[in-house]
């Protein structure tokens, strides 16, 4: 990948605000971040428009009964792993793709209808589906924590607070049924997944509805938890290096108490619990190679009940949230 920009530090408070509240007004985030609304306004606004950073409205599939989540480790023959990695980048299921470093050379999410559907994404869709050595997938069964939850940390806990949307979050762990759409809401999330930050007025004209409609559907999807904001950003642009997935084989007893602490380390970005031989897999980020040690002896060494601890260490994304990721960290227009 590319040399990613770096940020000045209004620019990465800006960033840290958008990440808390994807659709957060300029004047809400001028005033968490200390600085003036135009300012802050054409700052925002550049960093939106360079692709810097882009804001996606992302339904979450679990919740809408819209299928679920695989999670897949795979070894290529050597030299394949990118060439792995950009067919799986172009699948329509793909919802993420990254090539790490370590016991294996791509990690994915794939989001199918039924968990036999695995087979026909990871070979049969896949044009050179021999380049893959080895595939371990692990269905997701429950997420303690998802990626527009994290906190950057660059923002104090007044301004953080201040900025998380009004409407609460439904809890991971609540969820037993899932949420029908009608088609007006899926057109509306449709307008959002392409400008998360899109107005009312936006998504009112483009789906044929009234503003005051368009922002009571938003309102309850989000609220229902169908709907959530994701911040798309390489996080070296505020000096966050290092991002890397863990993988955990934990005692069962101890699952939810170990994702639930996971949840509330700082570096965590997101974390589930899993099918499969790593029952727990996590998504994090650090400021540099310097702190994996202590992450590693710290963090989880004094995770109770782990019983094998992995960690690959992502080299390139090629797609997050759906959003293709372009190889200077941007995302495709």
């Amino acid at each position: 990948m590319g040399e990613v920009l770096r940020l000045d530090e209004l620019d990465r408070r800006i960033v840290a605000a958008l990440q808390l509240n994807g659709r957060a007004s300029w004047k809400k985030v001028a005033a968490a971040v200390d600085a003036r609304e135009s300012t802050v306004a054409r700052r925002g606004q550049q960093l939106i428009e360079s692709r810097v950073v882009g804001v996606t409205g992302v339904l979450d599939h679990l919740r809408c009964g819209l299928g679920i989540s695989l999670i897949a480790r795979m070894r290529c023959r050597p030299g394949r792993a990118n060439t792995v990695a950009e067919a799986l980048a172009r699948l329509p299921a793909a919802r993420f793709v990254t090539v790490v470093s370590g016991s294996a050379d791509v990690a994915a999410e794939i989001v199918v209808r039924h968990h036999q559907d695995a087979a026909q994404v990871l070979v049969e869709d896949l044009p050179q589906p021999d380049d893959i050595v080895e595939t371990e997938s692990m269905v997701v069964v429950r997420k303690f924590m998802a990626f527009e939850e994290w906190d950057t940390g660059l923002l104090d806990a007044d301004a953080s607070a201040a900025l998380r949307p009004e409407a609460p979050v439904t809890d991971h762990r609540a969820w037993h049924a899932t949420e029908q759409l009608s088609e007006q809401e899926f057109a509306i999330a449709g307008v959002l997944a392409t400008d998360g930050r899109a107005t009312y007025a936006h998504i009112a004209a483009t789906v044929g509805i009234s503003e005051s409609t368009a922002a009571r559907r938003v309102d309850s999807l989000v609220s229902r938890g169908c709907l959530r904001f994701r911040t798309l950003f390489e996080t070296p642009v505020l000096g966050l290096d290092v991002n890397f997935m863990q993988w955990l084989s934990v005692a069962p007893a101890e699952l939810e108490n170990v994702g639930s602490m996971l949840a509330r380390e700082p570096s965590t970005r997101y974390v589930s619990a899993t099918t499969g031989r790593f029952n727990l897999c996590l998504h994090g980020v650090l400021p540099g190679y310097g702190e994996l040690y202590d992450y590693l002896t710290k963090v989880v060494g004094s995770l109770p009940g782990v019983h094998a601890a992995d960690m690959t260490l992502q080299a390139r994304t090629l797609k997050r949230a759906w959003v293709r990721i372009a190889g200077d960290g941007r995302s495709e227009p």
